[in-house]
């Protein structure tokens, strides 16, 4: 054989060699992959939560850290606070990939930063893989009992008549509230003026005190107000009637097309991380969920939970983002 006919066979078998290293090496990797899925989990698990102790994102997250024991290990809440929740979720996109660093995000860290901010410092379509949706919440547009207004469509109607004449509360540009409003104009095409305030609390004593003419927020702050007299509820945000309050009409049957709120929590994992992992976490946190006790807790926060994969869950959280950067606003 040629000298040149040796090098060429010399070197396909060295290729051939190398190429047989690395598919060893990819199998012996998989093959670590299976088995740690398999036994997952050895130790605790971390659900970081982007938000202080006590609050709306904060308390769901406490009820999974009570269902995931199921799978052997106990969960650790870890409160990671600041920048709207966008510190918390940055800790958790760059955690490794093993299932065991889990954040429980809302619709503001899920949805609305990512479409209002250029420096979230996080894409949750690159940088997470969604586990399950834990619950869905929605809010309501309340007036005083003082007001002229009955219905949305009195609203909508004055509003149309009266461009800028009527102000509406919310927390701030950018932040779910006021993106609500956004959406609620856009809609409608009214002209609506926003009055910033710094939490709902405020939103809600404002229109209490009647320094403005009505709000948005959420079900279980507003529910309480409205069973005393003390508001006067003309629609929720839902898609349909919710179970919290069957009889409030839904924004969409007062005449407002396509107008849907959800606030929603839920898990999501590392990018990377074993689609048998999320398997065994979307299976648990479910049925944890799905008790006659979860689920009456869940309806004490003003929520409701169903079963849903962590495909269904990829479309929510998808399809969300797409709604908040439709609407063209941009806090940086």
């Amino acid at each position: 054989m040629a000298e040149g006919a040796e090098d060429d066979v010399s070197r396909a078998v060295s290729r051939r060699a190398a190429t047989f290293r690395i598919l060893g090496l990819l199998a012996g990797g998989l093959a670590c992959a299976s088995a740690a899925a398999e036994d997952f989990p050895t130790r605790p698990i971390h659900l970081i939560v982007p938000a202080a102790p006590g609050g709306p994102t904060d308390l769901p997250a406490r009820l999974v850290a009570q269902v995931v024991p199921a799978l052997g290990q106990p969960a650790v809440v870890e409160n990671r606070p600041g920048a709207g929740g966008a510190i918390g979720a940055r800790s958790v996109a760059v955690a490794p990939p093993d299932g065991y660093t889990l954040l429980v995000g809302n619709t503001s860290v899920l949805a609305v930063i990512p479409a209002v901010s250029a420096s979230a410092g996080y894409d949750p379509a690159k940088n997470f893989l969604p586990v399950v949706k834990l619950t869905e919440s929605y809010q309501i547009l309340v007036v005083p009992p003082s007001s002229p207004f009955r219905s949305v469509r009195d609203v909508v109607a004055f509003a149309r008549q009266h461009p800028g004449k009527l102000n509406i509360a919310h927390t701030g540009a950018g932040g779910l509230p006021h993106l609500t409003v956004e959406l609620l104009k856009a809609r409608a095409g009214i002209d609506l003026v926003g009055v910033p305030y710094k939490s709902g609390g405020e939103s809600v004593t404002a229109v209490l005190g009647g320094q403005v003419d009505m709000t948005i927020e959420g079900i279980t702050i507003l529910l309480p107000l409205i069973r005393d007299g003390k508001l006067r509820a003309l629609a929720v945000t839902s898609r349909a009637r919710t179970p919290l309050a069957p009889d409030l009409p839904t924004m969409i049957e007062a005449g407002v097309l396509d107008y849907e709120v959800t606030t929603f929590n839920g898990v999501v994992a590392p990018a990377g991380t074993p689609a048998a992992i999320v398997g065994k976490l979307n299976a648990a946190i479910n049925a944890g969920l799905q008790t006659p006790d979860m689920q009456g807790r869940l309806q004490k926060l003003g929520a409701v939970s169903r079963p849903n994969t962590p495909a269904e869950f990829a479309a929510f959280i998808a399809a969300e983002h797409a709604k908040w950067s439709a609407l063209g606003i941009k806090v940086d």
